[in-house]
């Protein structure tokens, strides 16, 4: 494996104390952690960044839980990646302590704000905040859907900057949960497992399922890569297909691949093809600079 740098538990939430779940963690290439000086190196030199965003259900893993993975991707692509965590839903969920949608996408929301602006460890710039590559894995695929798709009525709590949906030029969701009610129907028990701690008991999750919102107006030059294996035995790939079904109806640039992965759920991630197929896929559509 080639060298890389690595800095963790950095906070993406400068003004609140020390928190684990607002911290992420930047595994860097070695040429790009070690060559430049502070200020020194122009955005437009720098590789792109590709952010991570761990599933669990809302309710559980850690940024750590995906290192491993973080390091072979780059190595694959050459890229810097960054994996944060944000709050999650008490097992034990009640009124007191519940944290409930839209609270974890606010959270990495923040954090897609701060890798923005933010001038790199120790002041030194390793990727191009300009393009930018995000992953969301499971729950955290409704998440940056929660963010990119625009609800159809009601509030509008996750409005990005516009910065944002510009400088994000490729999202990748893999085993991701997008249709509540279509997902409760195939799987009854994951009312009371996790989808009501994380988004309150109610006849229907129809207002926050992303496959009823429409993509940002700013955003229509995003590429998106829906990923599901054939092994799967937690979320079925009618999730999957319900998602590309709906952007594939709403925008251009889509694409899936429910062939390749034969893996389980949470086991595709430690496994060489699928590291493999998405990097491939941001080093086509996210070029190193020349």
């Amino acid at each position: 494996m080639d060298p890389l740098v690595e800095y963790s538990n950095i906070s993406y939430i400068q003004s609140e104390p020390h928190d684990n779940f607002h911290n992420f963690d930047i595994y860097i290439p070695k040429q790009y952690g070690i060559r430049n000086t502070p200020g020194e190196q122009p955005h437009g030199s720098l590789p792109p960044l590709v952010c991570f965003i761990h599933g669990g259900a809302w309710r559980s893993e850690d940024k750590l839980d995906h290192a491993e993975m973080a390091r072979r991707l780059v190595t694959v692509t050459g890229y810097a990646v960054a994996v944060p965590n944000y709050r999650l839903s008490p097992r034990e969920t009640t009124e007191a302590n519940a944290i409930r949608h839209p609270e974890h996408a606010k959270d990495v929301l923040c954090f897609l704000r701060f890798i923005l602006v933010w001038g790199g460890p120790e002041g030194i710039n390793v990727y191009d905040p300009n393009r930018l590559c995000l992953m969301g894995h499971s729950c955290s695929a409704h998440i940056l859907s929660s963010i990119f798709l625009e609800a159809t009525q009601g509030e509008d709590p996750l409005r990005p900057p516009l910065e944002l949906l510009k400088n994000t030029k490729a999202i990748i969701t893999s085993e991701g949960i997008y249709d509540i009610d279509l997902l409760l129907s195939s799987f009854p028990s994951y009312r009371a497992w996790f989808i009501e701690a994380a988004f309150g008991r109610r006849s229907t999750y129809q207002d926050v399922s992303v496959t009823k919102m429409t993509p940002r107006v700013e955003c229509h030059h995003l590429h998106w890569l829906i990923v599901h294996s054939k092994g799967d035995t937690i979320v079925d790939e009618a999730q999957s297909e319900a998602m590309y079904q709906h952007l594939l109806h709403n925008i251009t640039h889509v694409t899936k691949n429910f062939e390749e992965l034969k893996e389980e759920h949470n086991t595709i991630l430690a496994g060489e093809e699928f590291v493999k197929m998405v990097g491939q896929y941001i080093l086509d559509k996210l070029p190193p600079s020349t």
